[in-house]
């Protein structure tokens, strides 16, 4: 569990890098509510982005991009909800996934608009 951990987080930090290169503002980090936790929450400009990350070290179990069960989808959503209530954000937003195969070096694939 513990190495899960770890690739988690180093998959969580390479995402937030790689957003950051691509212009956009890191604006929270595992946010929590109740059962929700999103890897990331990013804006550009007036776009506010959630973000899910999934990381791999071996493609043995699939893409990391298929672990994104529709339970984990409607999870998100709740936590989406409260973060716009609780900010007051009145833009658009939009929902994303970051698969990463953790080789050297990193495969990075950002599906945006992942659901909805």
């Amino acid at each position: 569990m513990y190495k899960n951990h770890l690739t988690g987080r180093y998959g969580e930090q390479r995402a937030a890098d790689f957003l950051v290169e691509k212009g956009y503002t890191i604006l929270e980090k595992n946010f929590r509510y109740k059962k929700a936790e999103i890897d990331l929450i990013v804006r550009k400009d007036k776009l506010l982005v959630f973000v899910e990350v999934k990381t791999r070290t071996n493609l043995e179990f699939g893409e990391p991009e298929e672990a994104v069960s529709k339970n984990k989808i409607r999870v998100i959503l709740a936590g989406a909800e409260e973060y716009v209530k609780q900010v007051g954000w009145f833009h658009d937003i939009r929902f994303d996934i970051i698969a990463i195969h953790s080789q050297n070096p990193p495969q990075i694939l950002h599906i945006e608009d992942a659901f909805y």
